[in-house]
């Protein structure tokens, strides 16, 4: 790949592991990878032809392509499970767990306004204690499975 021209894959794959850690809620939405990666490959090209610096058509690209995807539920849910329940289970076992209790967790959200800055806000602590209190009720009806 030339560093004046990123290829459309480029976007692709860092849209995908992006999505595979942070939102695996989309990681399988096909649509939304390929017009996002596509965007931001055009907004790059368009960037660079518009005579910007790599750094800047990186730059551009980089704020359509990831658009929205800075605050994660589920980095939310993990944050919660390694630093609250990490004596619980073994290392291995965090994240698997917190993907099982995605699900559980995703009603606490509707009550909070979620922005890219929200983990900056004052809002996000209750929301952490809230979905901490979920998880340990659920963990003290079913235990861990």
């Amino acid at each position: 790949m030339s560093t004046k021209q990123k290829d459309l894959s480029y976007f692709r794959l860092q849209l995908q592991e992006h999505l595979n850690n942070s939102f695996p809620e989309k990681a399988h939405n096909r649509k939304f990878i390929d017009q996002r990666s596509s965007r931001a490959a055009h907004a790059y090209e368009g960037a660079f032809i518009a005579g910007n610096t790599i750094d800047q058509c990186n730059e551009i690209a980089n704020y359509i392509l990831f658009e929205g995807l800075h605050f994660s539920k589920f980095d939310t849910i993990f944050q919660v499970v390694c630093q609250e329940f990490d004596t619980l289970m073994a290392d291995e076992e965090l994240r698997p767990f917190a993907l099982k209790m995605f699900a559980l967790c995703e009603p606490v959200f509707s009550n909070y306004t979620l922005t890219d800055d929200f983990a900056y806000t004052y809002a996000f602590d209750a929301l952490y204690t809230e979905i901490t209190g979920t998880i340990a009720s659920w963990i003290q009806e079913n235990g861990l499975q």
